[in-house]
């Protein structure tokens, strides 16, 4: 990834967090947590590796067709999962996302990894840069505590419909909050391309 090395290094360690933390929900009890933990934990660890900074370690030129091979097998799995619940489709666009960050690099010229550098704002980069711009806005909205008045002492659990408290694997603010760094971190990684 150009630009400061610091830069790089945090945005590694947001991403290798998030995908720890991913890994760590496949523990939930919910099958469809479980699904949808392990395809972030892949994003997660996937944007940790290619952010990278170049002067540490510049992946071989035959590791960026695999990533998109890996990526465009998770975006099929997405395509698969968003025919009975739509909520996949940000899951695919995002393993798209990864197909397309991957193709770029295996087509830049040997010199130029970690460079990005073109001729101006592709139009795919910039829909998904505009995308991933919005998702991050609006699941942060979504993160802020509505005002209003205190919950009761028990509700504070949230229990899940079988009257067990959930998990904190299973809590859908952590779950908003792994997702809305992965969106930081694709803002990051398209606005470097």
């Amino acid at each position: 990834m150009p630009g400061p090395v610091s830069a790089a290094w945090l945005l590694v360690a947001l991403c290798a967090a998030t995908g720890t933390y991913c890994l760590l929900r496949m523990r939930s009890g919910v099958e469809e947590q479980r699904r949808a933990a392990g395809g972030e934990a892949l994003m997660g660890f996937g944007m940790a590796v290619m952010a990278v900074p170049a002067a540490v370690f510049t992946p071989p030129r035959w590791a960026w067709p695999l990533y998109a091979a890996v990526f465009g097998a998770a975006a099929l799995r997405a395509l698969w999962a968003a025919r009975a619940a739509p909520h996949h489709l940000h899951h695919l666009v995002g393993t798209g996302a990864m197909v397309y960050v991957s193709v770029a690099m295996a087509a830049a010229p040997p010199g130029a990894h970690h460079t990005h550098g073109g001729s101006g704002l592709p139009l795919l980069t910039g829909a998904l840069l505009l995308y991933f711009t919005g998702y991050v806005l609006l699941t942060g909205a979504r993160l802020v505590p509505a005002t209003g008045p205190e919950p009761a002492a028990g509700a504070r659990g949230r229990p899940e419909p079988g009257g067990r408290p959930l998990g904190w694997g299973d809590r859908p603010e952590l779950a908003r909050a792994c997702r809305l760094s992965m969106g930081i971190g694709m803002v990051a990684m398209l606005l470097t391309m």
